[in-house]
């Protein structure tokens, strides 16, 4: 008895609990101990992780560097600076003049869509210098976009006020951004006029308060809808005119804040002086000097592009290629041109391009211009920042992981005029932005050809640059992406 009870004792004592040492298990694959996994983060062990961190000298020069400037100005490596010249052996004779600024507006598609349609006309009129006005298609894509934003809230009334489509589309009723068919619609229902018949008011160059008025007004709008749909069939009749009072209260806005422009059927005046210094004078409607860009005369100067033709190609590598998409209830004008993009792989996109630059056809793209680029220097370079050399560490995302996980979307739109080309592969790419002359080299920036493959995901070209199996692509019903898709971001 004695002696069970001393073996039990024994086996006791020498038993170890689960709660007094941790499990050393093995693994199978590393050999090394494997360690159970602590939802807590602890002081001590960041006490460590920092005196190892300070034992290194690299560290201790570069805790002084980093903390003290701006990461990307400390980590900029002097061999991307060198690289990216602004030689190019490929060029359009005609870049268009002057560079343009947009200044503290979101209106980038609108100035580098302006910046593609003023080469056909300088050509046209035989001019040194000129501008279309953003501004003008910019009062007329906040009046559509509030348009459209009320009747997607009438469509989804029976959707729940938490659905993710109903607060994704209440987030921007009308932001600044916008896509080329976007554009494309504006032109084609309002036209065009010189920037010197209606030049950027206050408001136009400088759009926060405007911007934030109509939002503010739009989500109440919305609720207010929502609300009265919600009521009697005889409330539901009133719909129609209680909209109406809205978008005559938004008219009212954007007609006091930007200026009344011009009427897009009624006949302005342009005045200008030629190439040759020579007065001229042009009396047009808006309408119609848009569409003289599709007039014979027009086409033959600008190498055969019709512009009213061209169509956005775009790199996804989460989607098919050789397919049609397209953002579900993404828009701003009722009833036209659906935002539409064929998704192709970059060296079907490069080659377009690189065909459109030999014909002397600039070229209109959508890029996430914030990633290893630099606006003062206007270098955009995958090498450009040496985040490993600062931080021992890389970013290691591809393309497809960046747009899964919301790290990358187009964000800016900007205009391709040059090439340079080595052993028939792009080296670099010279691109004309809209921030003015102080940005990048008198305001041209230079893009290497690795970072066009990794931020660049939008390029507009002339169908005649492309094969017939790209063409036919636009035949296809669309794939539907949902509206917070990074598709569906507004450059």
């Amino acid at each position: 008895m004695m002696e069970a009870e001393g073996r039990k004792s024994r086996l006791e004592r020498d038993y170890v609990y689960i709660k007094d040492r941790p499990s050393e298990k093995m693994s199978q694959r590393t050999g090394k101990e494997v360690r159970p996994r602590s939802p807590t983060l602890s002081i001590s062990t960041t006490e460590k992780w920092e005196e190892e961190l300070m034992e290194d000298p690299k560290n201790r020069l570069a805790l002084s560097a980093l903390s003290s400037n701006d990461p990307k100005a400390v980590l900029t490596q002097r061999s991307a600076t060198i690289a990216n010249t602004q030689n190019f052996n490929i060029k359009i004779e005609l870049e268009g003049a002057p560079i343009t600024n947009q200044q503290s507006s979101g209106r980038c598609w609108l100035f580098a869509a302006t910046n593609v349609f003023r080469i056909a006309i300088m050509k046209r009129y035989n001019l040194k210098e000129f501008e279309l006005s953003q501004a003008y298609l910019f009062y007329w894509d906040k009046l559509e976009k509030a348009n459209y934003f009320l009747e997607q809230i009438l469509d989804t009334v029976d959707v729940d006020l938490e659905d993710r489509l109903i607060q994704t589309l209440l987030e921007g009723p009308a932001g600044d951004g916008g896509q080329w068919d976007m554009v494309a619609n504006l032109v084609e229902k309002y036209g065009l006029v010189p920037h010197a018949l209606y030049p950027d008011s206050f408001n136009a160059s400088s759009s926060g308060a405007l911007s934030g008025l109509l939002t503010t007004k739009l989500r109440e709008y919305a609720l207010e809808l929502r609300q009265l749909a919600s009521r009697s069939t005889e409330a539901k009749q009133s719909l129609g005119a209680t909209k109406d009072k809205m978008m005559r209260e938004i008219h009212l806005i954007l007609t006091l804040m930007l200026g009344p422009p011009p009427s897009p059927k009624k006949d302005v005046t342009w005045e200008y002086n030629d190439k040759d210094e020579k007065f001229q004078s042009l009396t047009t409607t808006p309408l119609t000097f848009a569409g003289e860009l599709s007039s014979q005369a027009s086409i033959k100067a600008n190498s055969g592009t019709n512009v009213h033709e061209l169509f956005s190609l775009v790199n996804d590598p989460r989607n098919k290629y050789g397919q049609l998409l397209s953002v579900s209830r993404l828009g701003n004008v009722v009833g036209m041109r659906p935002v539409r993009y064929v998704n192709v792989d970059m060296t079907t996109m490069k080659t377009a391009c690189i065909s459109m630059l030999r014909s002397n056809i600039p070229i209109f793209f959508g890029c996430d211009v914030g990633k290893f680029s630099d606006r003062v220097s206007g270098i955009m370079d995958t090498d450009l920042i040496d985040y490993e050399l600062g931080f021992n560490t890389r970013l290691g995302l591809s393309k497809a992981h960046r747009l899964m996980t919301h790290e990358s979307a187009m964000t800016h739109a900007m205009v391709l005029t040059a090439v340079h080309v080595v052993d028939d592969k792009p080296v670099r790419w010279r691109v004309q932005n809209s921030w003015g002359e102080t940005s990048g080299s008198k305001g041209w920036f230079v893009m290497s050809d690795r970072w066009m493959d990794e931020f660049v995901y939008q390029a507009v070209v002339d169908p005649r640059f492309v094969g017939n199996e790209v063409r036919d692509v636009l035949k296809q019903e669309p794939k539907m992406l949902p509206l917070w898709d990074p598709m569906g971001a507004l450059a």
